[in-house]
C-alpha cells in the first residue's frame, strides 16, 4: 500500500529525513515513533504529497507521487484521509455539517443522502444524534470523534492519525485508541499514526517503525518494542532522558 525508498528532505541546513525506507502493507496498522522534532510530522506531510523530498521514493498502490502535479495527486489523495492533531473541525459549521462536508464539497450525493451518511459515520464513532451541535458545545474527545467521522465518510483506503491522543487523559485516550482499532477492523483501511503515547503504540499498532536521526532506526512489533533491550528503544518507551542511567 505504501512504499518509501531512500527519502531525504533538507531545510536550510536543517537535515530532516536523511534516507527513510520504509513499507506499510494494506490493511496494516502501523505506528510511526520517535523524538518530538525528528522529523515525524515531516514524513507524514510527505506520504501525503503536501511536501516534495529532495531525494527519494513514494508509492502509493505502486504509484510513485513525488513530483506530480496538484491534478494529479488528487486522484491519489480521495484514497487518503487525515485525523488532525487539533481535530481541525470548522467552527462556523455544526457537527453535521463539519461531517458531511467532503460530500458536500464533491457533489455526487443529494442533501438526504448525505445527511444519511452522516448520521451511520456519526453512529460508528459513537456519537449518535449530535448533528446539530457546534464544536464549542463539544469536549476535548468528542471533537477527535468528529475529526475521525470527518476522515472516513467517503470511505478511503488510508487513514493517517497525527497525534490523535494528544491533550486528551488516560480514560478518553482509551476509548479513541479502541475507536481507531475498530474502524481499522470493520473499515478494512490500511492505518498509520504518529504518536509518542505508548499506549496507543500498544493498542492499536501491529507494526511499529522508529524514526530516529533521519532514518526508520528499527521496525518491531509492539510486543518487540516493549521487550527491546536496545537502549535507544529502552529510552523512548519508558520516558528516560539520555542523561539518565539505564537499568
Amino acid at each position: 500500500m505504501i512504499q518509501v525508498k531512500g527519502l531525504y528532505k533538507s531545510f536550510g541546513n536543517q537535515h530532516v529525513l536523511r534516507g527513510v525506507d520504509m513499507q506499510i502493507q494494506a490493511g496494516e496498522a502501523a505506528i510511526i515513533i520517535g523524538r518530538s522534532g525528528g522529523g515525524k510530522s515531516v514524513l507524514l506531510k510527505h506520504l501525503t504529497g503536501l511536501i516534495c523530498p529532495d531525494k527519494g521514493e513514494i508509492k502509493i498502490n505502486g504509484i510513485d507521487i513525488v513530483g506530480m502535479q496538484e491534478r494529479e495527486l488528487l486522484k491519489i489523495r480521495r484514497e487518503m484521509a487525515v485525523m488532525f492533531q487539533g481535530a481541525a473541525l470548522f467552527d462556523s459549521m455544526t457537527v453535521g455539517e463539519n461531517v458531511g462536508f467532503y460530500l458536500q464539497r464533491e457533489g455526487k450525493k443529494t442533501a438526504a443522502e448525505i445527511a444519511k451518511a452522516v448520521e451511520s459515520t456519526l453512529e460508528l464513532v459513537d456519537l449518535r444524534g449530535v448533528e446539530n451541535k457546534w464544536p464549542s458545545d463539544l469536549s476535548g474527545g468528542m471533537k477527535k470523534r468528529v475529526g475521525l467521522a470527518r476522515a472516513i465518510i467517503h470511505n478511503p483506503s488510508i487513514v493517517f492519525y497525527d497525534e490523535p491522543t494528544a491533550g486528551l487523559d488516560p480514560v478518553v485516550s482509551d476509548s479513541i485508541d479502541k475507536l481507531i482499532k475498530r474502524i481499522c477492523e470493520v473499515k478494512k483501511v490500511t492505518t498509520v499514526v504518529i504518536t509518542h503515547d505508548m499506549r496507543t503504540t500498544r493498542t492499536v499498532g501491529e507494526r511499529v517503525f522508529m524514526l530516529s536521526e533521519g532514518q526508520i532506526y528499527l521496525t518491531l512489533t509492539p510486543d518487540e518494542l516493549f521487550a527491546s533491550k536496545d537502549p535507544k528503544v529502552y529510552q523512548f518507551v519508558n520516558g528516560i532522558s539520555e542523561g539518565d542511567d539505564i537499568i
